[in-house]
């Protein structure tokens, strides 16, 4: 019985979240809409205790089903195990408020050639709060279903962007190498795909490891990655890995390295690891004393961990809608923020100038036509200059430099592939900065 239902809750878990192979060819599948689906008005969670068909639960994947996923991701303090990650004891960094009433009837069409306008996009996409600055002051600002201002919101793979700056950040700064060998810093991957891989080819993710993330397979590498990490339950009868360090050790190469980039999560992995070993702090505290404690952010954030409370570094970390802004304004800013520079210009200016576009063409994103990934950034090569963070069912912090805008988005979108909020969001963003820049 245990077997069966653990099989049950796989399913529930995979059909919603990580479809995006399975659904390439085929029409989008039908889901209720936003409103239909908003978790407040279908109740989970709610009461003393709740109604039991609208209780969520870690234990039986059903904080991953959708709708349930909407009242999920805002709230997954009560579900996971947690670590802050503090903004220490500074004052808060003030967010001037311009607000329009001009932008939700800015017009624009998808990709695939319907005529929508930037209202009409956020139910489209499931947004759960969507925040954007224009020269610093926020001009818009919209929150949905089960999210609030005060709330943290799963960033899941946006994290993996954070991961990169702070690798970028030691690199300029002497402690870490990019040109050597990973086992220079983790020798315990001598012996793993990683074992002739330098750190640059991680940062970059174009390491080459037998790694794979179709999710529709049960057998795929990706689910013995999210029972040993805590991303997803583990039948009682498991004998897998138990943490992250013990299943990255498992991993084997593929083919060479640096021929092509391959998104896979184990890459911001080996990153964390590297950059602990380098310099003896967590992710977590790295995160903090780098990046949240210099911002003036409002509140502490947090990454989800494994049960050795090694912090999730392709999709663990959690913040508010505001301090997401913060911290892209930063980015826009050349790294400079609250009255000091947390980020060096050098490290943003390489941020910003990408990396080998023949790389990522191989991967193979219809979207993303003429991108390039450098540090765990997505870099456009537009020209509006625009580098963005992006995670699953909708995440983003969008850099536009030339329209001096910041997009940050919050989202529970049905299926965990960005590639179907693509046609929809990428011309919303670009009408919004022409917009604003009076284009």
């Amino acid at each position: 019985m245990k077997k069966i239902m653990m099989r049950l809750a796989l399913t529930a878990l995979t059909l919603p979240l990580f479809c995006s192979l399975v659904f390439a060819q085929a029409q989008i599948p039908k889901f209720p809409d936003a409103a239909a689906s908003d978790p407040v008005a279908l109740g989970w969670m709610q009461g003393f205790p709740p109604k039991a068909e609208r209780i969520i639960r870690f234990g039986d994947a059903s904080f991953y089903r959708f709708p349930a996923l909407r009242w999920s991701f805002s709230n997954i303090s009560q579900l996971f195990p947690l670590v802050p990650v503090l903004r220490g004891d500074g004052p808060v960094t003030k967010l001037p408020r311009a607000e329009r009433q001009d932008l939700d009837a800015v017009a624009f069409t998808t990709l695939d050639g319907r005529k929508m306008n930037w209202g009409e996009s956020l139910s489209a996409n499931y947004t759960d709060g969507i925040l954007v600055l224009h020269k610093g002051k926020i001009v818009y600002e919209r929150y949905f279903g089960a999210f609030s201002p005060t709330k943290k919101h799963a960033a899941m793979s946006v994290t993996k962007s954070f991961v990169g700056t702070l690798a970028a950040i030691l690199t300029g700064e002497g402690k870490l190498d990019p040109t050597a060998p990973v086992t220079n810093y983790v020798p315990e991957l001598k012996n793993t795909a990683y074992g002739d891989a330098t750190v640059r080819q991680v940062m970059d993710m174009t390491t080459s490891v037998k790694f794979s993330e179709v999710y529709s397979d049960p057998k795929a590498e990706i689910w013995d990655f999210a029972r040993a990490s805590g991303m997803m339950p583990a039948a009682p009868n498991y004998q897998g890995p138990r943490t992250t360090f013990d299943f990255l050790a498992t991993l084997t190469k593929k083919d060479q390295h640096d021929e092509a980039f391959a998104y896979k999560s184990v890459d911001p992995e080996v990153l964390a690891w590297i950059m602990s070993r380098a310099t003896g702090k967590s992710l977590a505290e790295l995160t903090s004393e780098r990046i949240w404690a210099k911002l003036g952010a409002e509140h502490d954030a947090f990454y989800m961990v494994d049960s050795i409370g090694a912090a999730m570094a392709g999709g663990g970390l959690n913040t508010s809608l505001r301090d997401l802004a913060r911290f892209g304004e930063m980015l826009r800013l050349d790294g400079y923020y609250n009255g000091q520079q947390i980020v060096p210009r050098a490290v943003v200016a390489d941020i910003r100038g990408g990396a080998d576009k023949g790389k990522f063409a191989k991967a193979g994103y219809k979207t993303l036509p003429g991108f390039s990934y450098r540090n765990m950034w997505w870099v456009s090569h537009n020209e509006h200059g625009v580098y963005t963070a992006r995670g699953v069912h909708g995440q983003l912090i969008w850099i536009d430099p030339k329209a001096e805008m910041v997009i940050v988005r919050y989202a529970s979108y049905p299926i965990g592939a960005n590639a179907f909020i693509d046609p929809t969001s990428l011309p919303a963003y670009m009408a919004l900065a022409k917009h604003l820049i009076g284009e």
